[in-house]
C-alpha cells in the first residue's frame, strides 16, 4: 500500500521552521503580510469609527473564533457551547459561514437539537435560525465579524500556535495579533499535542491582556465511534494495531498525534482543508481498509464519507474527540449562563 503525501508539509515549513530556507521565504512574503496586516487594521477602524453599518442579530449571541488560520479547535468549542444551551433547555441556533458543507454537516450531526444555518450573511441566517425556532445563536469562525454585534465573543488560541512564527498571513498563520484580543470578552487557550505546561505559559500571558476570564480546554481522543454503524469503542482499541490516519482537516499534525498516543502504528493519509472526496480517494480508502486494521478519520471527513463507503469494506472508524477543561471552565460557563438570564428590572 502506497503512502500518500502529506500536503500540510510546506505551509508548516513555512510557518514553524527557523531554518535558513524559511527565514528567506519569510522575508520575501514579508511585503505582503504587511498588505494584510494593515488592510486589517483599516477594516477594524472602520467599524470602530461607523463608516461600515454594523447591525444587531435578533436572539442573544455568543461568537466564536480564533486569530490564526484553522485547527484551533473553535468547531468543538461551538459544539460544546450549543451542547451547554441544549443542556439549559435551550434550542441553540448554530450559525456558518457557509464554506465547505462538511462543517454544516458536523454541527447537524453534533446537535441534532440545533438549527444549523450556514449563510455568509449572518444577520440574515439569524433570521433564519429564529424563524425555526432558535432562542440563542452561536456563531462559528465569526471573531474577525464585525458587521453583526454579539453578546459574548469568545477568541479560541491554540496552544500549538506557540510553535508558529509570529507573522501575519502569508508569512505566517496569524490573521490578527494578539492586540485584537482587546475585542474578546473570554479566551479559550485549546490543546491537542501542546504539554499543559505549554497551555499554562500561554495563559499567564495573555490573562493580562483579556478583560474577562481565560480558560484552558484539552481536546482528546476519548473514543471512536463507526462510520457506518455508530458502535462505539475505546481509543485504547487501537493499540498496537495497523492504523492507516486519513484526514482533510486544517490541523492533520494534531489528529496524527493523538491517533499515534493510541500505541497504534500509524501511516498517515492527508488531503488539504474541506476536501471534496473523488471516487478515487473513496476507492483508496477503501484499499486501505482491507490491507490495515483500521482506517481512523475525523468527524469532519466522516460526514462526506459516510453515504458513499462500499458496504463490503469494513468502516472507517470515526475519532470523536472531547473537550475537558482543565482552568478556568466554570467561568466559561458563567459568561454563557449571563448572555441568557434576564438582568432584574429590564
Amino acid at each position: 500500500m502506497r503512502r500518500r503525501g502529506d500536503t500540510h508539509r510546506m505551509v508548516r515549513w513555512l510557518w514553524t521552521s527557523r531554518r535558513p530556507d524559511a527565514r528567506l521565504v519569510r522575508l520575501a512574503l514579508l511585503p505582503a503580510s504587511g498588505l494584510w496586516r494593515g488592510a486589517m487594521a483599516v477594516r477594524e477602524l472602520g467599524y470602530s469609527r461607523g463608516w461600515f453599518g454594523v447591525h444587531d442579530l435578533p436572539l442573544p449571541s455568543v461568537a466564536v473564533g480564533n486569530l490564526t488560520v484553522g485547527g484551533s479547535g473553535k468547531t468543538p468549542i461551538a459544539i460544546w457551547i450549543a451542547r451547554y444551551y441544549v443542556g439549559r433547555g435551550l434550542v441553540p441556533g448554530i450559525l456558518l459561514r457557509g464554506y465547505g458543507g462538511d462543517e454544516v454537516l458536523v454541527h447537524q450531526h453534533a446537535v441534532p437539537e440545533a438549527r444549523v444555518v450556514a449563510d455568509a450573511d449572518r444577520l440574515a441566517g439569524a433570521e433564519r435560525a429564529l424563524a425555526r425556532g432558535a432562542e440563542v445563536l452561536v456563531l462559528d469562525d465569526a471573531y474577525q465579524r464585525l458587521d453583526v454585534r454579539r453578546d459574548l465573543n469568545i477568541a479560541v488560541v491554540s496552544a500549538e500556535t506557540t510553535r508558529a512564527v509570529r507573522w501575519s498571513l502569508p508569512a505566517g498563520p496569524w490573521r490578527e495579533g494578539l492586540s485584537a484580543l482587546d475585542r474578546a470578552d473570554a479566551v479559550i487557550i485549546t490543546r491537542k499535542r501542546a504539554t499543559s505546561e505549554a497551555a499554562l505559559a500561554l495563559m499567564a500571558d495573555l490573562q493580562a491582556r483579556v478583560r474577562g476570564p481565560v480558560a484552558i480546554a484539552h481536546l482528546g481522543l476519548r473514543y471512536l465511534e463507526g462510520m457506518v454503524s455508530g458502535t462505539r469503542s475505546p481509543a485504547s482499541a487501537l493499540s498496537g494495531k495497523r492504523v492507516v490516519a486519513a484526514s482533510g482537516i486544517a490541523d492533520p499534525d494534531a489528529f496524527v498525534a493523538q491517533t499515534k498516543a493510541t500505541g497504534a502504528a500509524v501511516q498517515v493519509a492527508t488531503w488539504k482543508d474541506h476536501h471534496a472526496y473523488r471516487d478515487e480517494d473513496v476507492a483508496w480508502l477503501a484499499h486501505a481498509a482491507r490491507r490495515a486494521d483500521h482506517v481512523v478519520i475525523t468527524q469532519k471527513d466522516a460526514v462526506k464519507l459516510r453515504d458513499r463507503w462500499p458496504n463490503s469494506v469494513p468502516e472507517p472508524l470515526v475519532a470523536m474527540l472531547d473537550l475537558e477543561w482543565e482552568e478556568g471552565g466554570e467561568r466559561i460557563a458563567a459568561s454563557l449562563d449571563a448572555v441568557v438570564t434576564p438582568v432584574d428590572g429590564l
